[in-house]
C-alpha cells in the first residue's frame, strides 16, 4: 500500500482534507479514558493531530518514511515507521504494551490492510473491556452541479481502471467492510455514521488532490495521462461558471466505530 503514495506525498500532505472536530469529540465521548491513542496508517498526520489535543500521548504508525516526513511534529505524538505485519513483539516495542490503547484509529487506510491479522493486534493492544477502534474513510469531493456533472465521468470512467480493487469499499461507504468489534454504549450498531469535512479550494489545489490519488500515480506509471488538456479544460469551464475562483469542497465522512469486550 505504501508505494502507492511515495511519489506524491508532498501533494497528499498538502492537499487531503483535515477531519472536523465532530467526529473527534464523537470518537472520543464513546472511549472512557483518554490516556494513549494509536492512529495507524497516519500518513502525514491528518488524524493524529487532532488526536494530539484530546488524548495525553499519540503513537502514529504509517509503513511509508516519505510520508511521516510531512507529519506535523507536536510534543505528544510519536511518529514510528514499520513493517505492514508486525508481530506481537514488535508490536510492543514499536507501538505499546498489550491491554494499555484507549484508542485505534484508522482514517482513510483500513481497507489497505490484512484484516483478520490486524484485528488480532487491535485487539491485542486495546484495553479491556471498552478499547475502542474507529476507522472511517471520506469518498469522492462534492462541489456544485457542474463541477460534479465533469468529476463523475472522470472518476468512474477515466480513473476506474486504475483504481485498486479495495477502493470499492470506500465507494461503499465502508458498509461492507468487516468489522468484528460491539457497538459502543448508547449506540445499536457500529455504523457508519456519517460527518463531513468541508475545505476552500481553488481549482490549482483540486487538481492537486486529484493528482494525489493512487489512481492518478498508478496511471502515470502506465503513460496514462488522466488530467489531459481536454479534461482541464472541462473542469477549468465549469469551476469558472460562476467567476468564483475558490470554491467550498465537500466530502462526506464514513465513520465505522466499535469496542472489545472481556471476550474479545
Amino acid at each position: 500500500m505504501a508505494e502507492l503514495f511515495i511519489k506524491q506525498a508532498k501533494q497528499y500532505a498538502q492537499t487531503r482534507p483535515s477531519y472536523p472536530p465532530e467526529l473527534f469529540q464523537f470518537i472520543a465521548s464513546h472511549a472512557p479514558h483518554h490516556n494513549l491513542a494509536w492512529d495507524v496508517g497516519t500518513g502525514s498526520g491528518q488524524a493524529a493531530r487532532s488526536l494530539a489535543g484530546i488524548y495525553k500521548n499519540v503513537i502514529a504508525t504509517d509503513t511509508s518514511p516519505k510520508q511521516l516526513e510531512y507529519a506535523s511534529k507536536l510534543p505528544n505524538i510519536r511518529y514510528q515507521c514499520t513493517s505492514p505485519i508486525m508481530s506481537f513483539s514488535e508490536l510492543e516495542q514499536n507501538v505499546a504494551k498489550q491491554s494499555s490503547v484507549d484508542l485505534v484509529t484508522i482514517a482513510q487506510a483500513i481497507h489497505w490492510f490484512d484484516l483478520p491479522k490486524f484485528y488480532q493486534q487491535v485487539k491485542w493492544v486495546l484495553k479491556k473491556p471498552h478499547g475502542v477502534i474507529a476507522a472511517w474513510c471520506y469518498t469522492v469531493p462534492q462541489v456544485n452541479d457542474s463541477v460534479d456533472a465533469v468529476f463523475q465521468p472522470f472518476y468512474t470512467v477515466d480513473c476506474e481502471p486504475y483504481w485498486e480493487p479495495q477502493r470499492k469499499m470506500v465507494d461503499e461507504k465502508y458498509i461492507s467492510i468487516d468489522f468484528p468489534f460491539e457497538a459502543v454504549d448508547g449506540k445499536e450498531n457500529t455504523g457508519p455514521f456519517e460527518f463531513v469535512i468541508e475545505k476552500l479550494m481553488d481549482l490549482d489545489t483540486y487538481f492537486t488532490y486529484l493528482r494525489s490519488w493512487s489512481a492518478y500515480q498508478t496511471a502515470k506509471d502506465k503513460g496514462v495521462e488522466l488530467l489531459a488538456d481536454n479534461v482541464v479544460e472541462n473542469f477549468k469551464r465549469a469551476w469558472n461558471e460562476n467567476g468564483h475562483s475558490q470554491k467550498v469542497v465537500r466530502y462526506p465522512i464514513y465513520l465505522r466505530i466499535g469496542k472489545v469486550g472481556n471476550n474479545n
